[in-house]
């Protein structure tokens, strides 16, 4: 009787366990309705970029100075002088330099003396000992005396021809034709050996250089060819081609410097002109996107589109063309108008209720 007893109590739990079971599933209510932001699907076949402001500045440039130091007693070029190949760019005080030629004009003929001197003792030292009337060691003097006097020679004249080489350079000419573009030194100011006295620029070879957002750089299109106009004269327009991006951003402003070559531009484009760079070109119809609107599933890229009544999800496979930074290009797989979320993607399912948000992106 106790076993039998034992027997309908653990039946009865159980059946009330599944009861109770039975009583939370009918209990429990539909899925969570989900909140989603969305973007509506809307085609373009242009591709804008820009514009952003620049300036023209040359490929090529540099900064000269004097090889000795000195003081500026003349200044003949200032910013925006076209200057010629050996045309004077500025001079220093030649005193100083003119002092150091004398002397070492000085010490040459003091050395040249010296020199006939010790050359003209040897030989009478050798004919000397010829006949026996002075030892080996006099003539072995003479003869070192003799060497010593040929190197101090050799050594004036390479000083005199160093005091000339620097009374030269007490004026600075320009090495290549040019332009002023930055001027470093004023007359009367002192300047150490091989301080920039002013900054001469090739203007055969020009180039744009434009500051773009370090956001941007990455949705610049490669091998693009960019459209340059003066912002004084918009019609005057060039093309140009990336030659150089700046590795680093600008850590105040955050942006990177962009150096284009200009091609074929008109006379216009003259050195610090002011320019705007911007581009637009054609291409085939696709569907801009945020990065987070796409996900992968089953090795294929998708998204969800929200239904007409906006309370459901269903997902779509697509096919990517391109990914720059934050933003897909999406060719097949979208309709225009389609609304596609881009917010909240990863947590979502096929058939999902949702709720979204009261304004798109």
């Amino acid at each position: 009787m106790i076993h039998f007893g034992l027997r309908l109590t653990l039946i009865a739990a159980v059946v009330s366990t599944l009861g109770a079971c039975h009583g939370e599933e009918e209990n429990a209510g539909p899925p969570p309705v989900r909140p989603v932001l969305y973007t509506v699907a809307k085609p373009i076949d242009t591709i804008v970029f820009g514009p952003f402001a620049g300036f023209v500045a040359p490929r090529y440039q540099s900064e000269i100075g004097f090889q000795i130091a000195g003081r500026v007693i003349a200044r003949d070029v200032t910013v925006g002088d076209v200057v010629k190949k050996g045309q004077r760019i500025a001079a220093l005080d030649p005193v100083v330099t003119r002092f150091a030629l004398t002397r070492a004009e000085a010490e040459l003929a003091d050395a040249t003396a010296q020199a006939e001197n010790a050359i003209a003792t040897e030989a009478r030292q050798r004919r000397l000992i010829a006949n026996g009337n002075v030892t080996q060691a006099r003539l072995d003097s003479a003869v070192a005396s003799r060497d010593t006097a040929q190197a101090r020679l050799a050594q004036a004249q390479a000083n005199l021809q160093k005091a000339r080489d620097q009374m030269g350079y007490t004026e600075l000419h320009a090495d290549f034709d040019g332009v002023v573009t930055v001027r470093s030194a004023e007359v009367g100011q002192v300047l150490s050996a091989g301080q920039a006295v002013a900054t001469l620029a090739r203007p055969e070879e020009r180039e744009a250089v434009v500051d773009i957002p370090e956001d941007l750089v990455g949705a610049m299109p490669k091998d693009a060819v960019f459209t340059v106009a003066l912002q004084s004269a918009p019609d005057v327009t060039a093309t140009g081609k990336v030659r150089e991006v700046s590795p680093f951003a600008d850590q105040k402003t955050r942006t990177r410097r962009i150096r284009m070559t200009l091609l074929k531009p008109p006379d216009a484009f003259r050195l610090g002109s002011t320019i705007t760079v911007g581009l637009s070109r054609h291409m085939a119809p696709r569907f801009q996107l945020p990065a987070t609107a796409v996900f992968e599933a089953d090795g294929r890229s998708a998204v969800w589109i929200v239904n007409e009544a906006g309370d459901a999800v269903s997902r779509r496979d697509v096919t990517v063309a391109d990914r720059n930074g934050e933003r897909v290009s999406i060719t097949e797989g979208l309709k225009p108008g389609e609304r596609v979320v881009f917010a909240g993607a990863r947590s979502l399912s096929e058939g999902q209720r949702v709720r979204l948000a009261d304004t798109s992106q």
